[in-house]
């Protein structure tokens, strides 16, 4: 894997090891192994971070693995203090051993863990990292999204994704370290507000450096004592007060201004650790029926992006391949992206946050409703939250996707509650973001409304959302996907109304020998005419002024969903400035 840029962009310092690479492999269907020592035999190298069931890792066997085993040699980085093992990403449970010592144990697929594996180090000679991976994959309430329960995928759903798909690294960091960083722009008080939280021993003089800074531009430059172990402090920038001179300074699509940090810990006057962070001053809310930023209305232009890629899956085959992505999302005319069922690798959204691309984040759904389901969701919900509540570029949370997972929302008072329970946890670990609770359809607490609407007619849109719609109609009366937009008791209170699901015209080349076995809302073998399709649902839904923006389906074919924009190699099927004229508008 070609990787260059930081695993962990927020919190870097200047040396990590990357322990991706060939590592031995088995599989153990029965789940007999428990330890390091019973796996006797490795008969398979697979690639890390790619999941064993693509065809990047080695091995490309997509059939039912619910245990697995890798293992590794290293050698520890040279240094003092501790030594860090870090995973960007295991699916879904895995345990840890560094030289048959238990280090970790974690839960959930999308989310990071790490473990202090100092004690567990050889003196001398190599060291050998072990890791036992559990993903049942019939178990259907943990949070899963795209990934399919069957053998083969079928409708909307993709192979599976078994084990290590992020990187696996090493970080050393000095006994007493800072653990963690997190950024709260307040841009009404043109301030931001930093919180540090600081592992290890702590001495009586230990104080907390920050330098702000941009463009070669100190902004701030101050130092504040740790407080058992931590650190929250609010900088106050210096305001330039009218708008000309603050846009200098602020973060959105068109002009991604990003704030340097460098954060350094000392004790007394001995340098103790050193991070390279950054943050940006933007703001995000809703307003009424709009959605604001900076202030401003915001019209929204999305496009549904699954994140797969045909030969490695969920990993990102490359940083070139998330910058590419990038940069055709950008070029179509689009300012936004909704990630679909999928959290997405942090480096991502650092070139998001660096290339000025908005991003809708959104949990990967459990299909069952249990009390197992809603606790492994709510804890892994809550370590996304964290992972990346820093990133300027994540705009909107979205825990709940067309009820998966509570399928029973209109007669059933626990699914709503759980719905609304998940809203207002996630208000809870971050006030400064819209959340909408259940995007699609059945409404209940959501700052903004998203409508999902397949139908094949773009000119049926302005006879159901156009000038001469009541409200009235629309909530009590309207059934896209025959499913009510508001539940009963919780109406429209105004908020802004998107059209968060739409289009979905399935092309694919007409040589392709795949070509009957496609997927798609409507399906078309001409170019012309599914160049003309688009450009007529673009044209229809940007002229409906009830809608705060769009999210169009979607930004390329993943498998047999051939309903991208682009084929799944990145290849446009019509001219990127046709796209880019149908979803901007003639500029």
């Amino acid at each position: 894997m070609n990787q260059t840029l930081h695993p962990r962009p927020q919190l870097q310092r200047a040396e990590w090891h990357s322990l991706n690479g060939q590592w031995k492999f088995a599989f153990d269907d029965a789940g007999r192994r428990e330890l390091p020592r019973d796996v006797e035999v490795w008969p398979l190298r697979i690639e890390v971070p790619f999941a064993p069931e693509c065809a990047r890792s080695g091995i490309g066997d997509t059939g039912f693995h619910p245990v697995c085993w890798y293992e590794r040699e290293f050698e520890a980085p040279p240094g003092e203090g501790r030594l860090l093992l870090h995973f960007g990403a295991v699916d879904y449970a895995c345990t840890v051993w560094v030289n048959e010592h238990l280090v970790a144990e974690h839960e959930g697929g999308h989310t990071p863990f790490r473990a202090d594996i100092t004690r567990a180090l050889r003196a001398e000679g190599p060291q050998r990292v072990t890791v036992r991976v559990q993903d049942d994959p019939h178990d259907l309430s943990k949070p899963r999204g795209k990934q399919d329960w069957m053998l083969e995928p079928h409708s909307i759903w993709y192979p599976r994704t078994t084990g290590i798909w992020q990187t696996v690294w090493l970080e050393r960091v000095p006994d007493t370290y800072i653990e963690s960083l997190r950024w709260t722009p307040h841009l009404e008080d043109w301030q931001i507000t930093m919180e540090a939280h600081i592992s290890g021993d702590l001495g009586q003089a230990m104080r907390l450096g920050v330098k702000l800074s941009h463009g070669g531009q100190i902004l701030a430059d101050d130092n504040y004592g740790v407080i058992y172990g931590e650190v929250a402090r609010r900088i106050v920038l210096s305001d330039p007060g009218i708008d000309d001179y603050r846009n200098e300074l602020l973060w959105s699509p068109e002009s991604p201004k990003l704030i340097h940090a460098e954060i350094t810990l000392w004790d007394g006057d001995r340098l103790v650790d050193k991070v390279q962070s950054y943050t940006a001053l933007r703001a995000v809310y809703t307003q009424r029926d709009r959605f604001m930023l900076n202030g401003r209305p915001y019209y929204l232009r999305l496009v549904l992006d699954q994140g797969y890629w045909d030969d490695t899956l969920m990993t990102p085959p490359s940083d070139e391949a998330l910058r590419q992505d990038i940069e055709l999302i950008k070029a179509m005319g689009f300012n936004g992206v909704r990630k679909h069922q999928k959290i997405e690798d942090p480096r991502f959204l650092y070139l998001a946050d660096s290339m000025g691309l908005l991003v809708w984040e959104e949990m990967p759904s459990a299909y069952r409703f249990t009390s197992t389901a809603v606790d492994r969701l709510m804890r892994e919900w809550r370590e996304v939250i964290d992972r990346d509540y820093s990133h300027p570029c994540i705009v909107t949370w979205v825990p709940f996707n067309e009820s998966w997972g509570v399928p029973d929302l209109p007669k059933t008072p626990a699914h709503r509650d759980a719905v609304q329970a998940f809203y207002h946890l996630t208000k809870t670990l971050d006030p400064f973001r819209p959340v909408i609770g259940n995007d699609g359809w059945e409404s209940t607490a959501t700052d903004l409304i998203g409508i999902h609407d397949y139908d094949k007619d773009p000119e049926n849109f302005r006879e159901r959302y156009g000038p001469r719609i009541r409200m009235d109609e629309l909530f009590d009366r309207r059934r896209p996907g025959g499913r009510i937009l508001t539940l009963d008791g919780y109406p429209h209170k105004g908020q802004p109304i998107m059209l968060t699901e739409f289009g979905g015209i399935a092309y694919a080349r007409p040589e392709d020998p795949e070509a009957q076995k496609i997927w798609g809302y409507t399906c078309t073998d001409d170019a012309a005419e599914f160049a003309a399709r688009y450009t007529h649902y673009l044209e229809t839904v940007r002229d409906i002024g009830l809608f705060s923006g769009f999210c169009y389906t979607q930004f390329t074919d993943t498998f047999q969903e051939a309903n991208g924009l682009l084929f799944s190699d990145r290849t446009p099927k019509i001219p990127i400035d046709i796209i880019r004229r149908a979803t901007f508008g003639e500029e």
